[in-house]
């Protein structure tokens, strides 16, 4: 009698497990301690908490909850259409944007594929990549900044698409926008560009890959609803590419993917750039923060411009293991070839003082 695994796609067999930022609850539970004092700097969250705008949306679309939400997003695409001056059926709604990224390599990947990224970009391209048994091609990131020279000489005729982010998740690297629109440019047609873009609210210049999408250009954009609208417990993110790339994404794509709430408070959100505008003045300030801290601790640090720093710290595991034990989560990155850094997320004013504190005392 033959066993699951022996039944299984055989990258299954070999799929990465993706290793998330630990939950308030477990961590309360593990080191017995109340969950109200346990503060999570792992994963790159809001710490303002969701736009209110977005969650008045969601709790309202609760009471509806008994109906199926719209299959096609119908009114969020058509917002951010007018936002983007694009057309509705040039956006692809997903589960959060990694859900995006893995209808791409659903729609485009066959074994033999290449798929080429940075070597500390994030991690959901190379789960992507593996799950259709096609080739992920790591290209080396020297002092953990993207190398699009590299990038572009790694491309060939078994290249399909390229994941480029910026910032960059775990490093908080950006790239100049006119360099990231040189090497989209530079690809050869028989490659999609897929710039991820799930930080750009916090940078004050990004590139603009419109007009190549407009000229027929193989390129997408992705984005994300949860860093600085604050709603990533419900999974809203999207594509932007040409209407024959998100009609095919669309063929590949579940039905109900995004659940109603969730649909509400992305539409809702779009119209709170009160509180987008603090999210960004608030990140700024704790990112000062941080740097402050880390410089009088004598703590390398990538200078990065999302909502969190990645920092070098002697004996980062061990670290990371004390840090529970006090309340205080963050994220080790040995996961991602960077053994010896923790990510340290952007908090509030009193928890980036605690984080820095208790940094402070296991010195």
């Amino acid at each position: 009698m033959p066993t699951y695994s022996e039944m299984a796609n055989r990258p299954v067999l070999s799929q990465p497990v993706y290793e998330a930022g630990r939950p308030i609850e477990v961590v309360a539970r593990e080191f017995g301690l109340d969950p109200q004092s346990v503060i999570k700097l792992a994963s790159n969250e809001n710490p303002l908490g969701p736009s209110p705008l977005g969650l008045a949306a969601a709790q309202k679309a609760l009471a509806n909850c008994h109906l199926y939400p719209d299959g096609g997003s119908t009114f969020l695409r058509e917002k951010l259409a007018k936002i983007w001056s694009m057309e509705p059926n040039q956006f692809v709604i997903g589960n959060g944007s990694n859900e995006v990224m893995i209808l791409l390599a659903q729609a485009f990947l066959r074994p033999g594929d290449e798929v080429v990224f940075g070597s500390q970009a994030f991690i959901v391209y190379k789960l992507a990549t593996l799950l259709q048994g096609a080739t992920p091609v790591e290209v080396p990131m020297p002092n953990y900044c993207h190398d699009l020279k590299a990038m572009r000489a790694a491309v060939t005729e078994r290249t399909r698409i390229m994941f480029l982010a910026s910032p960059n998740n775990p490093t908080g690297g950006t790239d100049k926008p006119e360099d990231i629109i040189a090497l989209a440019q530079s690809l050869p047609d028989h490659v999609i560009f897929c710039l991820d873009e799930a930080y750009t609210e916090y940078l004050d210049a990004s590139a603009d890959l419109r007009a190549l999408i407009k000229a027929g250009r193989k390129v997408v954009i992705t984005r994300t609803f949860s860093k600085a609208y604050g709603l990533a417990g419900l999974r809203v993110g999207y594509l932007l590419g040409s209407t024959e790339v998100c009609g095919l994404l669309n063929r590949v794509r579940q039905p109900f993917n995004v659940n109603l709430p969730a649909l509400a408070a992305a539409e809702a959100a779009l119209d709170d750039q009160a509180f987008l505008a603090r999210s960004k003045a608030v990140n700024a300030t704790g990112i000062a923060q941080l740097k402050q801290g880390l410089n009088q601790l004598g703590y390398k640090y990538i200078d990065g411009k999302a909502n969190f720093l990645a920092a070098e710290i002697p004996n980062a595991d061990a670290v990371f293991q004390s840090l529970q034990k006090v309340g205080v989560i963050v994220r080790p990155l040995r996961g991602y070839g960077m053994t010896g850094w923790l990510r340290l997320t952007v908090g509030t004013e009193p928890q980036n003082a605690r984080l820095l504190a208790e940094l402070a005392r296991l010195k």
